[in-house]
C-alpha cells in the first residue's frame, strides 16, 4: 500500500505530515546537540573537581604520597579523568555524527519536500487551468444554443406574420441558421475540451499526482529510517564508552583494595624515626639528708661560674639523648618578643648564683627535671634552623635516608656522565676512522666537560658515602643505647639516706666524705652542663643579633641588636645556636635572633 494509491485526495494532510516529520527530525538534533552540552558541561566540572583535589606539589616532593591512601585517592581522581574524557568522547561523537550529520540531513529533506509539493502544485493548477477552459467552452455551447433557439423562434414569429416583409422573413432565417451554426461549433468545441479535460484529469489523479506521493512517501521514509538510525546513535556512543567506563570503575576498585593501613604505618614510621636512642633511666636523688657544702668532699658543690656540678671519683659517665653531650640540652624554646614560651617556663633552671645555699640549688634543679623529660620540643628543629650539606640539621634516622637518596642520585648521574662519555669516545673513533662524517675535534670539550663532571660528582659520592657511613654508626650507636638500657628505672627506696641509693650502707652523718655509688645509676643530668664551654674551640663562622635577647635560662647568655658574636657551633635541630660573645662567655641563643654567616 501506497500514498499515491490510498491517499491521493489528502494533498494537505500530507503535506503537513512530511512537515511534521521534519519538525520531528530538527526537535531530535536539538535535543541532541543540548545533550552534548550537558555532556561536555559534566566532563567539564568532573576535570575542575580532580584539578581541585590532586597534590599540588610534585610527587617526589610531597612526602604524603608514600602512603597507600594517598595513593588510591590520586589513582581513583585519574581514573575520575578518565571517566570525563569518556564524557567528553560522548559528546563530541554526538556533535559529530548526530548533530552535524543530521542538521545537513535535514536541509536535503526539506529540499526534496519542497521539490516534490511544488510539483504537485504545478500539476494542480494545470488541472484547475483545463476545467477553467471547460467551463468556459460549456458556457459558450450554452449561450450559442439559447441564442440560436430565440434566433429560431424570431424568424418563425416572422414568418407567421402576415404584415412582415419578405426580406425581414428572409433575415430572421439566415440570423437562425447562423445562430445554430455557432451553437454547433461551441458544441464541437464543448465536447473537444470535455475530452481534454477528461484526459488531463484522469492523468492528474492516476498518474501524475500518484508519482509525487509515491516520492514524498518514500523520502518520510527514508528520514524516518536516518532518524531511527539517529535514535541508534545516541545508545551507541554511550555503549562504545561502556568498556572503557567499566575500566574506570574497576580501577576505582583496585585504588579501593590497595589501601595498605599496615604499609603506611610503616612508611610513617620510615619517614619520621628519628634514630636517636631513647632517654635512660633518671636517677633517684634524695636531699631529705645534711649534705656537706664543701665541694671538694661532696658529689655535691658549686663551680666558679656558679653552676651546681654533681661529680664522683670514678664515674661512668653515661651518654643519654637527649641529655649526651652530642645532643646537649638546649634553652627552652622562646616567644619572638624574647621570653620564653608558657609552655617551656618549667624547661630551664633559673640562672646560676654564685655564693648561694647548695641545698637551695639542689632544689631548683629537681624541680627543672621533670619539665625537661617531659618536653619534646627538643626533639624536634626549629622553624630556623639552618640547613647544611650533611643534613646535620635533622634527627639521625632522616640523616640516614636523605644521604642515602643524594648518593644514589650522584651515582645515577655519574652512571650517566660514564654512558655519555663512552659514546662520545666511540663517536670520535667513527669520525676519525670516516672523516667525512664529522670533526674529531669539535667532541674535545663536551668529553672534557664529562670527564670533569665524572671527577666532581665522584667527589660528592665520596663525600656523601663518608657522612652515610658517619650517619648509619651514629643511628647503630643510639640504637644500641636504646636496646641497652631498663625498661623502667629502679624504684627508689621510700625512707633510705641519699647515700642508701648506691650502696646501703653509708652512715647517715651530716659531713660525709664518701660520695654516693655509681652502680647501676646514668649520670646526673646537670653534669653535662659542666662540658659545654669546657673545651675552647675556634669560632666556626660569625653571626650578627637581629633581636635584643635577655639569657635567663641555665646555658643561655643575654646579647643586644646588632652585637656581632661568633658562632661556636651551628644548631642541631632545637632552634638553639651556641656563641661567644667577644667581651667573653658562652652559651646558647635563639637561631631565629641570628644572622649567621659560616667560615
Amino acid at each position: 500500500m501506497d500514498w499515491g494509491t490510498e491517499l491521493w485526495d489528502q494533498f494537505e494532510v500530507l503535506e503537513r505530515h512530511t512537515q511534521w516529520g521534519l519538525d520531528l527530525l530538527d526537535r531530535y538534533v536539538k535535543f541532541v546537540k543540548e545533550r552534548t552540552e550537558v555532556e561536555q558541561a559534566y566532563a567539564k566540572q568532573l576535570r575542575n573537581l580532580v584539578k581541585k583535589y590532586l597534590p599540588k606539589r610534585p610527587t617526589k616532593d610531597d612526602p604524603e604520597s608514600k602512603f597507600s591512601q594517598q595513593q588510591s585517592f590520586v589513582q581513583i581522581l585519574q581514573e575520575v579523568n578518565d571517566f570525563a574524557g569518556q564524557r567528553e568522547l560522548v559528546a563530541e561523537n554526538l556533535s559529530v555524527r548526530v548533530c552535524l550529520e543530521l542538521v545537513k540531513y535535514s536541509q536535503e529533506m526539506k529540499q526534496e519536500r519542497k521539490m516534490h509539493f511544488q510539483e504537485g502544485r504545478r500539476a494542480q493548477q494545470q488541472l484547475e487551468s483545463g476545467f477553467k477552459q471547460l467551463e468556459n467552452s460549456k458556457r459558450k455551447f450554452e449561450r450559442d444554443c439559447r441564442e440560436a433557439e430565440k434566433a429560431a423562434q424570431t424568424a418563425e414569429r416572422l414568418d407567421q406574420d402576415i404584415n412582415a416583409t419578405k426580406a425581414d422573413v428572409e433575415k430572421a432565417k439566415q440570423q437562425a441558421h447562423l445562430r445554430s451554426h455557432m451553437a454547433e461549433e461551441s458544441k464541437n468545441e464543448y465536447a473537444a475540451q470535455l475530452q481534454r479535460f477528461n484526459r488531463d484529469q484522469a492523468h492528474f489523479y492516476f498518474s501524475q499526482m500518484p508519482q509525487i506521493f509515491d516520492k514524498l512517501q518514500d523520502m518520510d521514509e527514508r528520514r524516518a529510517t536516518r532518524l531511527g538510525a539517529g535514535y541508534g546513535l545516541l545508545s551507541e556512543a554511550e555503549l562504545q564508552v561502556v568498556p572503557i567506563i567499566a575500566k574506570c570503575l574497576e580501577g576505582m576498585k583496585v585504588a579501593a583494595d590497595a589501601v595498605d593501613a599496615k604499609n603506611d604505618s610503616q612508611v610513617l614510621i620510615e619517614l619520621h624515626k628519628s634514630g636517636f636512642a631513647r632517654p635512660g633511666d633518671v636517677e633517684f636523688e634524695d636531699f631529705s639528708q645534711p649534705m656537706n657544702r664543701a665541694p671538694s668532699d661532696s658529689s655535691l658543690g658549686t663551680p666558679s661560674d656558679g653552676r651546681p656540678e654533681l661529680r664522683g671519683p670514678g664515674r661512668s659517665r653515661a651518654k643519654r639523648w637527649p641529655f649526651s653531650k652530642k645532643n646537649k640540652p638546649r634553652p627552652p624554646p622562646l616567644s619572638p618578643l624574647g621570653g620564653p614560651l608558657p609552655s617551656a617556663l618549667p624547661n630551664g633552671p633559673p640562672s646560676p648564683r654564685s655564693g648561694r645555699d647548695p641545698l637551695a640549688i639542689l632544689s631548683e634543679i629537681s624541680k627543672s627535671v621533670k619539665p625537661r623529660l617531659a618536653s619534646f620540643r627538643s626533639l624536634r628543629g626549629g622553624r630556623g634552623t639552618v640547613a647544611s650539606e650533611d643534613f646535620s640539621h635533622l634527627p639521625p634516622e632522616q640523616q640516614r635516608k636523605r644521604l642515602q637518596q643524594q648518593l644514589e642520585e650522584r651515582n645515577r648521574e655519574l652512571q650517566k656522565e660514564v654512558d655519555q662519555r663512552e659514546a662520545l669516545k666511540k663517536m670520535k673513533d667513527v669520525y676519525e676512522k670516516t672523516p667525512q662524517m664529522g670533526d674529531p675535534a669539535s667532541l674535545e670539550p663536551r668529553i672534557t666537560e664529562t670527564l670533569s663532571n665524572i671527577e666532581r660528582l665522584k667527589s660528592e659520592v665520596q663525600k656523601y658515602e663518608t657522612w652515610l657511613a658517619e650517619a648509619e654508626s651514629r643511628v647503630l650507636s643510639n640504637r644500641g643505647d636504646s636496646l641497652g638500657r631498663h625498661p623502667r628505672p629502679p624504684d627508689p627506696p621510700a625512707s633510705a639516706p641519699p647515700d642508701s641509693s648506691s650502696n646501703g650502707s653509708q652512715d647517715n652523718k651530716e659531713s660525709s666524705e664518701e660520695p654516693p655509688s655509681e652502680e647501676g645509676q646514668d649520670t646526673p643530668i646537670y653534669t653535662e652542663f659542666d662540658e659545654d664551654f669546657e673545651e675552647p674551640t675556634s669560632p666556626i663562622g660569625q653571626c650578627v643579633a637581629i633581636y635584643h635577647f635577655e639569657g635567663s635560662s641555665e646555658g643561655t647568655i643575654s646579647m643586644t641588636e646588632g652585637e656581632d658574636l661568633s658562632l661556636m657551633e651551628e644548631d642541631k635541630g632545637d632552634g638553639w645556636t651556641r656563641v661567644r660573645r667577644k667581651q667573653g662567655g658562652e652559651g646558647y641563643v635563639p637561631t631565629s635572633y641570628l644572622r649567621v654567616t659560616l667560615n
